[in-house]
């Protein structure tokens, strides 16, 4: 599933699966957000929210915040362990696995929050309740997000748009570059295109988790942690094939 390359002709594949794995991110961030009013897909808000927090002297929520980005970053480090470090040693990178724990993490967080584990579902923030919704959300996370950007050559991260963004604008100029080799060319602009197909299933991901989440709250986690299932059969199908 994360190995059909931009020049292969089965490159419209490798779009098929990156729009899988954007529409789970922004359905998994919407998620967070309707459940605790947290964006769990990206560190830039928990850091903003920490400053929030010391300006009103809440140090100990301050500290309890600044804590669950280091999930997402736990989660890119196992990927990379899992991935990265493989592809380095010359073997078989272990997305199966690393797609395993994600889905694990989401069926986690929506069997826990629909068996009451967590706050109630749209309530003001408990961190003694939300903290492991938001460390299992944060971790799946990071877990995809490492693996998506290792797997594409960072071409391409899932998980937020502004990275994704500015990489976009800068392709689309380089397009203009004059003196380019057709093959260049092609590339690039299939770059761009993913680009976007990425950016549009992040948003349609939050759009339709937005309207499951509203009907069934936490068991709204059922469908990203179905996707991730999926990719892993997928990929596993794939090794065996090889």
């Amino acid at each position: 599933m994360f190995k059909h390359g931009l020049e292969s002709k089965f490159y419209y594949k490798t779009f098929f699966h990156s729009f899988l794995l954007s529409f789970l991110a922004g359905n998994v961030n919407v998620g967070g957000f309707m459940s605790c009013g947290r964006f769990v897909t990206h560190v830039t808000g928990f850091a903003t929210l920490f400053g929030i927090d010391v300006a009103h002297g809440s140090w100990r929520f301050a500290v309890g915040i600044l804590s669950v980005p280091f999930y997402f970053l736990i989660g890119a480090m196992i990927s990379a362990y899992l991935v990265d470090r493989r592809l380095h040693q010359g073997r078989e990178a272990g997305y199966s696995i690393v797609m395993g724990l994600i889905s694990f993490c989401l069926l986690m967080a929506s069997l826990g929050g629909h068996w009451g584990w967590f706050g109630v579902f749209g309530g003001e923030i408990n961190l003694g309740q939300d903290y492991l919704l938001l460390a299992l959300l944060c971790g799946a996370s990071g877990l995809q997000n490492a693996a998506i950007t290792t797997s594409t050559g960072a071409v391409v991260r899932t998980t937020h748009l502004t990275g994704i963004t500015t990489d976009l604008g800068i392709g689309v100029m380089r397009l203009f570059l004059p003196h380019q080799d057709q093959a260049r060319r092609t590339r690039e602009i299939r770059i761009n295109i993913l680009r976007v197909i990425t950016i549009m299933a992040f948003m349609l991901g939050s759009c339709v988790g937005a309207f499951l989440f509203l009907e069934y709250q936490y068991l709204a986690f059922l469908l990203p942690a179905s996707i991730a299932c999926y990719a892993m059969v997928v990929t596993i199908k794939r090794q065996n094939n090889h």
